[in-house]
C-alpha cells in the first residue's frame, strides 16, 4: 500500500501543480476586463517621440476603456479527476495562446479610429477658407433679421458669389457641426469692433420693421426727428445698429417703389394693348426711322461745297500779296536768302537761318548749348531742352523729328514725342505756345535736287 500511495501523492501534487498553471495563464489571458496594463512613460524631464511599442500599448490601454460593457468571464477550474492529461496539456497550449490574438485584435482597431480621427479634421476644413468671418457674420444677422435664406441669397453681398444651396448647406453646418460652427465663432471673435459695427450697419430690414416705415405716409416730408422718434418707441423692434438716417434712406427706397401704406400700385391693363419690350421692337418698322432723302437739300450742299472750294482756292493765290503787306506793317522783310542758307525760321521777334542739313532746336542752358534757341522768341520753360531736329534730305524734302516731352504742331496737326513730319514752304509751326513759319530757298534746294539727280545717273 506505501508503495502505492506513493505515486498517487506525486500524481496528484502534478495535477494541482498543471490546474494552478492553468488558472493563472487564464487570469492572464482574461484580465483585461478588471486589471488596465500600466502606459510606459519616460522619466525623462524632455518629452521624445513615442515609439511604436508605445503607441501599442496606450492604444491598448484606450480601446479596452472605450469597449461598451465589461466582459464577464468565469475562470475555468480544472480538476484531475474530469481532464485527462493530454486534454489538460491542450488546455495549457490554448490559454497561453489567447493573449497574442487579444493584442493583435484590439491594435488595429485603435489604428483605424486614429486614421480616422486624423482625417476628419481635413475634410471639414476643405472649404472653410471660402466663408470668411465677415461672410458668417453677415449670414447670421440677415438670417436673424429675415429668417428666409432666398432673401438672403439675393439681399446680402458677400465676399463671393455664394449660390442659394452653398448659403443652405454653411447655414446647416453652423446650426449642426460642431467643428465648423466651433472655428466659425472663434474666427469671429476676432474681428475688430469697427469691422463688425460695418457688417451690422448692412443687416437687412425685418418685416416688422418695413411694417412700422410703412405707416409713415408718402406725402409728408418726414425729418430725422419723426425717425429717432420711432426709434425711440420701438427699440425692441429695430435692430440695434439702426440709426435715423439708415430709415430714413429705407423709407426713400419704400416710396420709390410704391410699398407705403398709402401708396398703390396702378395695374397694368388688360388686353391687346399690354406689349413686351421684343413684341414693340417687331411691330417698329425700321424703314421709318430712316430719314426721308431730300434731293433740294442736298442741291444746295453740294452748291455751297463748290463755293467753298472755290474760295479756299483763291485763298492760296492771294496768299503771297497778303504776305508782302503784313510785312510792310510789321516791318519784318522777306529774308533774302544767300547762297548757303537752306531755310529759315520765323518768329514774331527773331528769325533764325539753317545753314546745314541738320539743326537742333530747343532751349539752350548753361550746361547744353543747341542750335536754334527758341527761348530768344518768348518764354519757352515749357519747352524741352533738345525739342527737335530739323534735317534735309536728299530729294530736298525738310522734315522735324520731335524729341521733347511736349507735341509740336505743324500746320494744325500735332506732331508727337518720336514721330517726324514733313516741312513745306510757309509751314506754321508752333511749340509751347510759340508760332514760327518755317520758309525755304527755293532756288538753292532746286540746285541740289539737280545735283542729286545728276549723281543717280549712271
Amino acid at each position: 500500500m506505501k508503495a502505492v500511495a506513493g505515486p498517487l501523492v506525486s500524481q496528484s501534487r502534478s495535477e494541482d501543480e498543471e490546474s494552478t498553471a492553468v488558472k493563472r495563464t487564464a487570469a492572464q489571458a482574461f484580465s483585461g476586463a478588471g486589471m488596465i496594463p500600466k502606459r510606459r512613460s519616460s522619466s525623462r524631464s524632455i518629452k521624445r517621440k513615442k515609439f511604436d511599442d508605445e503607441l501599442v500599448e496606450s492604444s491598448l490601454a484606450k480601446s479596452t476603456s472605450r469597449v461598451k460593457g465589461q466582459p464577464v468571464i468565469e475562470p475555468i477550474r480544472c480538476h484531475g479527476n474530469d481532464l485527462a492529461s493530454s486534454d489538460k496539456k491542450k488546455v495549457i497550449k490554448s490559454g497561453s495562446s489567447l493573449t497574442p490574438p487579444l493584442s493583435m485584435l484590439m491594435a488595429p482597431s485603435s489604428m483605424t479610429k486614429r486614421m480616422k480621427r486624423n482625417k476628419q479634421p481635413l475634410q471639414i476644413t476643405k472649404d472653410l477658407g471660402r466663408w470668411k468671418p465677415t461672410d458668417d457674420l453677415l449670414l447670421i444677422n440677415a438670417v436673424l433679421q429675415t429668417t428666409d435664406l432666398t432673401s438672403v441669397h439675393l439681399g446680402v453681398k458677400f465676399s463671393c458669389r455664394f449660390t442659394l444651396r452653398e448659403i443652405q448647406e454653411r447655414w446647416y453646418a453652423l446650426l449642426y457641426d460642431p467643428v465648423i460652427s466651433k472655428l466659425a465663432w472663434q474666427a469671429m471673435r476676432q474681428l475688430h469692433p469697427e469691422a463688425i459695427a460695418a457688417i451690422q450697419s448692412k443687416a437687412l430690414f425685418s418685416q416688422t420693421e418695413e411694417a412700422l416705415l410703412a405707416k409713415i405716409t408718402s406725402s409728408s416730408q418726414p425729418k430725422l426727428e419723426v425717425f429717432q422718434d420711432l426709434l425711440n418707441k420701438h427699440p425692441n423692434v429695430f435692430y440695434p445698429s439702426r440709426t435715423a438716417k439708415n430709415l430714413m434712406v429705407h423709407w426713400q427706397l419704400l416710396k420709390q417703389y410704391y410699398l407705403l401704406e398709402d401708396q398703390s400700385v396702378q395695374p397694368l391693363p388688360k388686353g391687346e394693348q399690354v406689349l413686351n419690350f421684343s413684341d414693340a421692337e417687331q411691330v417698329v418698322d425700321d424703314a421709318k426711322l430712316k430719314d426721308s432723302r431730300d434731293e433740294v437739300l442736298e442741291h444746295e450742299l453740294m452748291i455751297a461745297d463748290r463755293h467753298q472750294k472755290r474760295e479756299i482756292r483763291q485763298l492760296e493765290q492771294e496768299l503771297p500779296r497778303w504776305q508782302v503787306l503784313v510785312d510792310s506793317i510789321t516791318g519784318m522783310n522777306s529774308p533774302d536768302f544767300d547762297n548757303q542758307t537752306l531755310a529759315a525760321l520765323r518768329g514774331r521777334m527773331v528769325r533764325y537761318l539753317m545753314r546745314s542739313r541738320e539743326i537742333t532746336l530747343g532751349r539752350a542752358t548753361k550746361d547744353k548749348q543747341i542750335d536754334v534757341d527758341l527761348s530768344l522768341e518768348g518764354p519757352a520753360w515749357k519747352i524741352s531742352r533738345k525739342q527737335g531736329i530739323i534735317k534735309l534730305k536728299n530729294n530736298g524734302d525738310f522734315f522735324i523729328a520731335n524729341e521733347g516731352r511736349r507735341p509740336i504742331y505743324i500746320d494744325g496737326r500735332p506732331v508727337l514725342s518720336g514721330n517726324k513730319w514733313k516741312l513745306n514752304n510757309n509751314s506754321v509751326m508752333e511749340i509751347a505756345g510759340l508760332r514760327f513759319v518755317f520758309l525755304i530757298n527755293q532756288e538753292l534746294i532746286s540746285l541740289i535736287k539737280a545735283e542729286a539727280a545728276k549723281m543717280n545717273q549712271p
